[in-house]
């Protein structure tokens, strides 16, 4: 095993824990010096090798596991969230997690596997999913596989991460900025202190998590969000793009993010991915020009490669993603629901296409 470990700096280093069997390869858990320990910012997914790796880079940043005061959990998904418990068991730390990602652990929680399986059904059937993209997903609910998928028993955090909050970090300004659009809770954080080569033009360090990569868009689909129940229409592409021109105007002197590689130039790559996002509404509009299911949709859309090959599993992403894009646009007034239609078409709306 070998452990990638970089000294950032400061009191700053970052952990490249492994993701099994993804293309990402892995997340960079960062380590972060403080007069009552060590915290961590996420950590990695919960996988033996994964877990060998983080301990290995801990000691090699020069602490024990034992040491560990705290975690500070950007956003829910498992290869931020997935070790948590196990880190909170075996050192004593605590964890803290916006409110709003910690609601989604909770209900994660309380539901039976075969019910996240349920609702997965029903919401690619809305989509206008075929059948033969319907039918694994059947056969694995008639077979009990929904107890096998990732984060269902994960961690509840002991800490709230307040919005603006300047956190509890002696020796440290360590500040939250909340970014929903990857999740409802995701946050970024931001260390107010002056950069370690000084040269960066900048103020401070951002821990972006996903919000901001250096090289990949970070996915945007619909949150599993309750207040939708009660009537209210969450929009993830409009809180991203929100949460982007908010961190643009931060300018962080570098960007330590979970996945890639730390960069400096915020501003420009935010002004990147708003471009990127309203050229894709654009191209949207377009598609829209005939009535189409978001699933017909999502086909339709640019992708990094032909939908032919894009995996079955990305698939599912895809339209999650479509989604998000079709409620920006119905809530701007772009595009419309056809009325009678099942499952759900939508068009562009007229003067507008």
């Amino acid at each position: 095993m070998t452990t990638q470990v970089t000294d950032h700096r400061g009191g700053v280093w970052s952990i490249a824990v492994p993701i099994p069997d993804n293309p990402l390869g892995h997340t960079l858990v960062h380590l972060l010096e403080t007069d009552r320990g060590p915290v961590l910012i996420d950590t990695g997914w919960d996988d033996p090798d994964s877990w060998d790796t983080l301990v290995a880079g801990v000691t090699a940043c020069g602490f024990a596991l034992a040491d560990l005061h705290g975690v500070l959990i950007t956003h829910h998904h498992p290869d931020h969230h997935g070790l948590s418990a196990k880190v909170r068991e075996a050192s004593g730390a605590w964890l803290a997690m916006h409110a709003a990602d910690t609601s989604v652990v909770r209900r994660t929680r309380e539901a039976t596997p075969d019910q996240w399986l349920d609702h997965l059904i029903a919401k690619l059937a809305a989509a206008g999913a075929p059948d033969d993209h319907l039918a694994p997903l059947r056969t694995a609910r008639a077979g009990g596989g929904g107890r096998r998928m990732p984060g269902l028993r994960a961690a509840l955090p002991d800490r709230e991460i307040g919005p603006g909050e300047l956190l509890d970090l002696p020796g440290r300004r360590l500040r939250a900025i909340w970014t929903p659009g990857h999740t409802p809770g995701h946050v970024c954080l931001h260390l107010e202190e002056e950069h370690p080569a000084r040269q960066n033009r900048g103020f401070g360090r951002l821990f972006s998590g996903d919000h901001l990569l250096p090289g990949i868009t970070p996915h945007i689909g619909l949150y599993e969000d309750p207040a939708e129940s009660a009537g209210e229409v969450a929009d993830p592409l409009g809180d991203y793009l929100d949460s982007l021109e908010r961190i643009g105007r931060l300018a962080p002197a570098e960007v330590l993010p979970a996945h890639q590689h730390a960069f400096t130039d915020a501003g420009g790559r935010v002004r990147a991915l708003l471009a990127h996002h309203e050229e894709r509404l654009a191209q949207l509009r377009t598609l829209l020009s005939e009535p189409r299911t978001a699933w017909q949709l999502a086909r339709a859309m640019e992708w990094n490669r032909p939908w032919e090959q894009i995996p079955y599993g990305s698939r599912t992403i895809a339209v999650s993603e479509a989604e998000a894009h079709l409620r920006r646009l119905v809530k701007l007034g772009h595009a419309e629901s056809v009325p009678g239609s099942g499952p759900v078409r939508y068009q562009a709306v007229d003067g507008v296409r």
